[in-house]
């Protein structure tokens, strides 16, 4: 299974906050799932660090990604870009459309790890929470 993370809901894993759902907790701690962090959640996470918004910074986020034998980020490229929804803000959209290239090209099952309302009901992606 292949699930690609919303920033929240990383932060949030990464925070160890238990505003974190227990099924998007058990997916990501799931050694045989394949977490994707699309670059977006990246540069939402050097926007809020400064800012005082969350307590991970990028290092912290890098040294997760470095440690997990099953977590990859994935690019903002043009295969994303093409598959942008117009429906959606630009950070949902971006997150979406990362889980349908992955979709596409690797898993047929990926899913979006995310509270966020518009992903959920755009019908768009499965979604875990």
């Amino acid at each position: 299974m292949t699930y690609v993370v919303d920033t929240h809901a990383l932060v949030w894993f990464l925070e160890k906050n238990r505003r974190l759902s227990p099924a998007a907790r058990a997916a990501m701690k799931d050694p045989t799932a394949e977490l994707v962090i699309p670059t977006i959640a990246l540069a939402e996470i050097a926007h809020l660090y400064p800012r005082k918004r969350i307590r991970v910074d990028l290092s912290g986020v890098f040294t997760h990604v470095a440690a997990a034998s099953n977590c990859i980020i994935y690019p903002l490229d043009e295969a994303v870009v093409e598959r942008l929804p117009a429906a959606l803000s630009i950070h949902d959209a971006i997150i979406t459309a990362t889980a349908l290239v992955l979709r596409e090209a690797l898993d047929p099952d990926t899913s979006v790890i995310t509270r966020d309302a518009e992903i959920r009901t755009s019908g768009l992606v499965r979604v875990v929470w």
